[in-house]
């Protein structure tokens, strides 16, 4: 299992750089060599050596297993304009206190999931260092369903939410429950004193949303998201 902090602002989702680039940048400042990288990854040597050469690209649980291994965003080693470091992957020390969370339900990243705050029987264990000092009752763990958030977020991840009815700026990931029932984990943008507000994925294949006027009284923000949590095979 790997845990990623989640940063509250993500920058506009633009490719610059390939992954290939990025990869062997990451891999020559790591003093690794390709047979630790099979090592701390499970992935073979071959397809190690396509990745490196840009003939193929890493993608999911390679990916990040690679981010893993390499120390590196797996957001920024898939291209996308954010740090380098700015949602490193860590794992958790083996002398870290832990706090079991039930897993209440699901959140959408895609639209037009029905929110469920009903415990699904799932629990999770999360770093007390994680908490950041605050009780146990200011988070909740969510499921995430669908790709719209991808690649920052992945069908079936495990999201820490710090519970709070406001974002700090424009731009954060937030979630939100809109239509009353609908709840959704996006990318969300408005303006101070104007009536809208714009949902927007960061899986290019989906359209943003915009929520304005009435429609506003059936809409909330019910947190942000402080940890990513991931099985990795």
């Amino acid at each position: 299992m790997c845990y990623s902090t989640c940063g509250g602002e993500f920058m506009k989702p633009e490719i610059i750089e390939s992954t290939c680039k990025r990869l062997n940048e990451a891999f020559q400042n790591s003093n690794l060599k390709q047979a630790d990288l099979v090592k701390l990854t499970g992935i073979d040597k071959s397809s190690i050596s396509l990745y490196l050469s840009g003939k193929v690209t890493p993608k999911g649980d390679k990916l990040y297993k690679l981010a893993l291994a390499l120390n590196v965003d797996p957001v920024w080693l898939s291209g996308f304009d954010v740090p380098q470091n700015g949602n490193r992957l860590v794992s958790p020390t083996v002398t870290d206190d832990v706090v079991t969370f039930p897993v209440i339900g699901e959140i959408a990243a895609g639209y037009n999931c029905v929110a469920n705050e009903d415990w699904s029987g799932d629990t999770v264990e999360v770093p007390t260092s994680y908490l950041k000092g605050r009780p146990k009752s200011d988070y909740m763990v969510l499921k995430v369903h669908g790709d719209s958030m991808y690649p920052l977020y992945q069908d079936g991840d495990t999201v820490l939410i710090l519970r709070q009815s406001t974002l700090d700026r424009s731009g954060d990931i937030g979630a939100i429950i809109y239509e009353d029932e609908c709840a959704t984990l996006k990318k969300i943008e408005f303006v101070h004193g104007e009536d809208w507000l714009r949902l927007v994925p960061l899986n290019p294949l989906y359209k943003p949303e915009t929520i304005e006027n009435e429609d506003l009284e059936h809409c909330r923000v019910i947190g942000v998201p402080r940890l990513l949590i991931r099985e990795i095979d």
